[in-house]
């Protein structure tokens, strides 16, 4: 039998969780690609002297390709491993800033912007990384996933004050050529961990299935099992929750389009919000940054609970409590209660998305991990920019917010409804046969 050493190439080693903070490094990094256009738009409105609107596109169409990207590298991580789509990551993020810190205009900037930091760059240290470290973990695969997809608010966090410092310093076309240098060192210097392949399906977590491991194990009794772990273990990858590997995966996008229109509200919004009711675009930016702070500690939180009941249960919890959230910014109207409920909603939401990709490792076959997470996780991103439209065109049409939240509220409904009805599949799948496949 092999010793688990630190450097061995075995789940859940110091080697697995050395890897892992690696992936929330690179993914903190990575991270960059959507943070910066919120932080640059109005130099970029002044320099180009454009309109407001114009100057938003560089957000969205770099949002769209990080979408799109995510598919990408999500396979091409299937086919070659991690460390061919970082690579790819850490030119489109070196040479993305420096050509768009050079860009004469602004189809040039939104040209290397989408392309270059959305779709080969931000893209690859997300989807491939995510996908990565639910190889890597078994009995702590949900808290791992938590870790490493923190790196998107962490992100949040450190990025934008940074960029502001350097804006007001240097100017932005020299802080943009800055961060393009630094990802694109920062980067190759920490790609190296990752020559490893993972142990994949030499590791699975379905004790007594001798299929999905290379060392005999003695079968569990069902009852051994926690609920989750039998389900997924009685789940065939060819036949997933009885449905075909894409029509799940499709309800899963659709799960994730509609959470993700709900949670946009509030972090669209919540700075405009504030303005609207008197209180300034100062005060919605510290809600803000409530909001993302207490994300990361929902995610941490989120991934400990999923260890333990598995990640359809852990988003149909999350779900449930922003809904909560939702109804509870109907109500409020005080600058204190605003805060409370923008914290509760932090925590509420940050473990939702990290959920999805955990379903996809205990449902799909591990081959597949890094495209179904890709495609899976693109529909969760593809609603955020949704509801993020969504609810600035109610606004215009209503005259106000609430509508949008009610909005909000029926997403989130339609939500929890498709992963209730999973839970019920999956819950129907421990029942006996009928016939002679029961004996």
């Amino acid at each position: 039998m092999t010793s688990r050493t630190a450097f061995s190439p075995t789940p859940e080693s110091p080697y697995a969780w050395a890897r892992l903070f690696v992936s929330l490094l690179l993914m903190t990094i990575g991270g960059s690609g959507m943070y910066s256009l919120t932080v640059v738009l109005p130099q970029i409105q002044a320099d180009f002297d454009i309109s407001r609107s114009q100057a938003s596109l560089p957000y969205t169409l770099t949002m769209v390709g990080f979408g799109l990207g995510g598919i990408v590298m999500g396979k091409l991580s299937d086919r070659m491993g991690v460390m061919a789509p970082i690579l790819i990551g850490a030119a489109g993020l070196g040479g993305g800033y420096i050509l768009a810190g050079a860009a004469g205009g602004l189809w040039g900037f939104i040209l290397w912007h989408s392309l270059f930091i959305g779709l080969l760059g931000t893209a690859a240290t997300f989807t491939p990384l995510v996908a990565d470290t639910s190889l890597w973990f078994t009995r702590r695969r949900g808290i791992a996933l938590g870790i490493c997809m923190s790196g998107n608010y962490v992100a949040g966090a450190i990025w934008p004050p940074i960029i502001q410092h350097y804006i007001d310093t240097v100017g932005w076309r020299a802080t943009y050529q800055g961060i393009g240098v630094f990802c694109l060192v920062s980067i190759l210097a920490l790609v190296w961990i990752y020559r490893r392949r993972p142990p994949s399906v030499n590791a699975e977590i379905k004790p007594g299935d001798d299929t999905h491991s290379t060392q005999p194990q003695a079968p569990l009794h069902p009852s051994q099992l926690p609920r989750h772990l039998e389900e997924a273990k009685r789940s065939n990858p060819e036949r997933p929750l009885g449905f075909t590997p894409a029509a799940l995966t499709m309800l899963l996008s659709i799960a994730g389009v509609a959470c993700c229109v709900a949670m946009s509200m509030p972090q669209v919004h919540i700075v405009a919000y504030c303005g609207d009711l008197g209180f300034g675009a100062a005060r919605g930016a510290e809600m803000l940054s409530l909001m993302l702070g207490l994300g990361i500690a929902s995610r941490l939180a989120s991934g400990w609970i999923s260890d333990h009941i598995g990640g359809l249960r852990t988003l149909m919890l999350g779900s449930l409590l922003q809904c909560v959230a939702l109804c509870m910014f109907l109500f409020t109207k005080g600058l204190v209660s605003l805060y409370v409920v923008s914290a509760l909603f932090g925590l509420f939401q940050g473990g939702i998305v990290p959920a999805y990709a955990l379903v996809v490792r205990e449902y799909f076959a591990p081959k597949d991990a890094g495209t179904r997470t890709g495609i899976v996780l693109m529909a969760t991103l593809f609603g955020m920019a949704l509801g993020g439209w969504l609810s600035g065109a109610i606004y215009d049409l209503s005259g106000g917010y609430r509508a949008a939240f009610v909005n909000g509220i029926a997403w989130n409904l339609l939500n929890g409804s498709i992963v209730a009805y999973l839970i019920f599949r999956a819950r129907r799948g421990l029942l006996p046969v009928a016939g002679p496949a029961a004996a």
